[in-house]
């Protein structure tokens, strides 16, 4: 029984960054052993953009192995919490979001988890289910088990303090918010990335203050986006989201460096690093392009996504199966066109690439945003293709 527990906090361990009270955890899995009771193993996620990115998938993938171990997972979308905004990391105060922005975005994180949860074994929870009935005395009350000073004490305010800028009262308010999520769910464990550790610690605090054992705290690393050094981020728009095209994904995999490769395959897949570090570092890239592309989208359109590569960029001809739009009357801007199609997010991306003449047609750079569109082939970027006909 012992070399069991061990080996099992041997593989829970893998790929995390740290674990607080690791003989509690030791202590929780042995109770749920004997009991035959599942563990509850809590993670929350603020839904302030619409795509779960591979940032996303490494805390993804520590759920899914604790519900592989017969664990129930509690998949939390901070709906409430969303709209006062996570102080993490930020060096200004966060603008805040609408409900209904809120609850569209939460619509597409039930619809993407899925690729990577087992849903049988996963429980969806808004938290706004139980923090919209918080009385305001109930809140006070809650508030009174936190410091000014200890709020402070935390890297990211005491930066903001010191350079006088802005910290709202209700950013103070952000982690009792999540702390208080453990206590409802009585949660066992809760993960997060390691950005987070302020937050994880207040609801091991909370909890035994409201008479509960705490929660054991398990924290991942932070994934660094395709540039290598920021965290991987949709606003810095280095991420890959999983449901970006498999061409997109493949390609954005392919254009890392050696460094960064290695380390998305220690943190994204289960793959033996020794036989990896031996490969080409083209031939590894290919296999991690593979295996990312095949787990969202398929081993068929892997296949293609690779083809599709090699001729585009080693080949230097056009992939195959080039999405068409038909033109209209009604098309008179390509930035509209290209907006329909998902080739590009936004008025603002489309004016971006064609000052960086990263849009062309039939490899004619096109520069002028009133440009008339006609029937050839539209290059957006390095991979986004379009045919007009």
């Amino acid at each position: 029984m012992r070399m069991a527990i061990n080996e099992l906090m041997d593989r829970i361990a893998r790929g995390t960054t740290e674990i607080i009270n690791p003989q509690g955890l030791q202590e929780k899995l042995l109770s749920s052993q004997k009991n035959k009771e599942p563990l509850r193993v809590k993670a929350g996620f603020d839904p302030t953009a619409p795509d779960i990115h591979l940032g996303h998938i490494v805390l993804l993938r520590k759920l899914r192995q604790f519900q592989d171990l017969g664990h129930r997972v509690i998949f939390l979308i901070g709906d409430f919490t969303a709209q006062i905004g996570d102080p993490t990391g930020k060096d200004q105060l966060r603008p805040r979001l609408e409900r209904e922005e809120i609850q569209r975005n939460a619509r597409t994180y039930k619809e993407q988890v899925f690729k990577v949860l087992d849903p049988k074994r996963t429980e969806v929870v808004f938290n706004s289910a139980w923090l919209d009935k918080l009385s305001p005395r109930e809140i006070l009350s809650l508030t009174a088990h936190s410091s000014v000073a200890q709020m402070l004490a935390r890297a990211d305010f005491k930066k903001r303090f010191e350079e006088q800028k802005e910290i709202s009262l209700l950013e103070f308010i952000y982690p009792l918010l999540q702390g208080y999520d453990s206590i409802h769910l009585q949660a066992d464990i809760e993960l997060g990335g390691s950005d987070q550790k302020f937050n994880l610690l207040m609801g091991r605090q909370l909890q035994e203050m409201y008479g509960q054992k705490p929660q054991v705290v398990i924290m991942t690393p932070l994934l660094e986006g395709t540039d290598g050094v920021q965290k991987m981020s949709k606003s810095l728009g280095n991420y890959i989201g999983i449901n970006e095209s498999s061409d997109e994904i493949f390609g954005k995999l392919m254009s890392i460096n050696d460094q960064l490769m290695y380390r998305y395959y220690e943190i994204l897949t289960d793959f033996d690093m020794a036989a990896i570090r031996v490969m080409h570092p083209k031939e590894a890239k290919m296999k991690l392009a593979n295996a990312i592309v095949t787990q969202f989208h398929g081993e068929s359109m892997a296949r293609d996504a690779a083809r599709n590569f090699e001729k585009v960029f080693a080949q230097k001809e056009m992939p195959e199966n080039i999405p068409e739009h038909r033109l209209g009357k009604s098309d008179s801007s390509l930035g509209d066109i290209l907006l329909a199609e998902g080739l590009v997010e936004s008025g603002r991306e489309f004016q971006r690439l064609l000052g960086q003449g990263a849009i062309t047609h039939n490899n004619q750079v096109i520069s002028d945003s009133h440009w008339y569109p006609h029937p050839g082939v539209i290059k957006v970027g390095k991979r986004r293709f379009l045919k007009l006909v």
